[in-house]
């Protein structure tokens, strides 16, 4: 067992001991969120632990700021807002060393009645039913993600009585792989690295990233539910330490015209038995299946990229020279390209540049899955690997815009066959809530623009 996962024999005797007094009990919502209650760690042992607990149905059905927003099937002013059930994952149940005397579980998301029934539209069923699909076929998928974000000397509430603007980045310029620029703030992220392994995470390394405050810690590949569970929890286990440090930090994809913050995601399969699917004798070493998976990534790829890229913001990344792709192409470590093949034998992969570290990652890699089995089932060929800059070739491009990619995630035959009417409605509607919230906003720009020379 990894360092800082619990055993319920184990939560049971540091409670007896004094030594935990809460479990946070969470489930992750649309944006990615870890949303939930503090239950005092007695009552957790003696009721949810066994009964579960409940939340209303309207955190898989709010906008951003919580807001209730109309739409949505599974929850409205219309259906009362009910309640949904949160069923503890005993296997995600860890040690939360930012938080003294403290357990953190993640939950699956289960309809009241009919007891045990899964809420399709919630994200970690969305990425279980996938991986059941997979499964059908013999395979496990392995994941890693790769979580960029910048780093400000300013409190979130001071930050947030600033507008966001003029904040101080922790660091002045462009510390891509520096030493030095790291050693700036170690004490922080020392804190994220090391307590991010007392929670059970396999904590590989930090670095400097190119905008300037900007940061990556990475994390060991897991399965692939493990891994989003893991990648939710950091997330959120970050800013909370960064909060107690007197700092914020954020992973909006495109917080100015510099360097966006990205999440590179990896994948690799293997069978039932262990062995690697995508190594193989074809070129740069790879399975016909792994050549199948690719081929279907591409034809997915702009009708899955909202699941990929789900907020306006997100959209702002995708420009040329940036290190984030603009074209739909894949090439053999080639960071131009939408997906880069990198690895060989029991480590080959295949790594998604499309999303930011605005996304949530059980949708995205829901997604990733999905497309890769259309690739598989349908046998579909693989193009020859595109060399040279990507950035200014004539592949197909990224949908530039949430309202487009939105529209061809709605219309998507392919997605409503692997996710189910249900979900993409859902998520259709998700998109149009902030499309809607955009288009009536007046924005800082708009009043630079114009406040006077209109």
């Amino acid at each position: 067992m990894r360092t800082g996962m619990l055993s319920t024999a184990e939560l049971r005797a540091l409670v007896d001991a004094g030594e935990i007094d809460t479990v946070l009990v969470a489930m992750t919502d649309m944006q990615g969120r870890l949303q939930g209650k503090r239950c005092a760690a007695r009552f957790f042992l003696d009721e949810v632990l066994e009964h579960a607990t409940e939340a209303c149905d309207y955190l898989l059905a709010v906008d951003v700021e919580m807001n209730t927003v109309g739409g949505y099937a599974m929850s409205s002013w219309d259906t009362g807002y009910g309640d949904v059930v949160l069923r503890p994952d005993l296997d995600t149940l860890r040690l939360t060393p930012w938080w003294p005397g403290t357990a953190l579980v993640l939950c699956d998301v289960e309809k009241v009645t009919p007891v045990g029934e899964p809420v399709t539209p919630s994200p970690r069923q969305v990425l279980r039913a996938q991986l059941a699909r997979l499964a059908e076929h013999g395979l496990r998928a392995y994941v890693g993600t790769e979580l960029e974000f910048l780093v400000f000397d300013d409190t979130y509430e001071s930050a947030w009585n600033a507008g966001y603007r003029d904040l101080t980045p922790a660091n002045q310029y462009n510390v891509d792989y520096s030493m030095l620029g790291t050693a700036r703030i170690e004490p922080l992220l020392r804190r994220i690295r090391n307590e991010m392994a007392g929670a059970g995470l396999y904590v590989e390394s930090a670095k400097g990233e190119c905008n300037p405050g900007q940061h990556e810690i990475a994390f060991r590949y897991d399965e692939a539910l493990v891994t989003c569970d893991n990648h939710s929890i950091y997330k959120t286990g970050a800013k909370e330490i960064a909060a107690q440090s007197g700092r914020s930090l954020t992973f909006m994809a495109k917080y100015n015209e510099r360097e966006g913050n990205s999440c590179h995601i990896h994948i690799s399969l293997r069978d039932e038995s262990g062995a690697p699917a995508f190594a193989g004798g074809g070129q740069h070493g790879t399975s016909e299946l792994m050549r199948h998976f690719i081929a279907g990534q591409l034809d997915c790829l702009r009708e899955f990229t909202y699941l990929l890229a789900p907020n306006i913001n997100s959209y702002k990344r995708f420009v040329p020279g940036s290190f984030a792709p603009t074209a739909l192409a894949w090439g053999r470590d080639n960071r131009t390209c939408a997906l880069r093949v990198v690895g060989s034998g029991p480590s080959l992969r295949v790594e998604n540049r499309v999303p930011g570290g605005d996304v949530n990652p059980y949708l995205a890699v829901a997604a990733s899955i999905a497309a890769g089995l259309y690739g598989i089932e349908h046998k579909l060929p693989l193009e020859p690997e595109f060399r040279g800059n990507a950035y200014v070739s004539h592949r197909p491009r990224v949908p530039r815009t949430l309202r487009e990619a939105a529209q061809l995630f709605g219309d998507s035959k392919v997605a409503r066959s692997a996710f189910g009417d249900d979900v993409v409605e859902h998520y259709r509607n998700a998109a149009q809530v902030e499309l809607d919230a955009f288009d009536t906003a007046v924005t800082d720009w708009e009043r630079i623009r114009g406040f006077e020379r209109l």
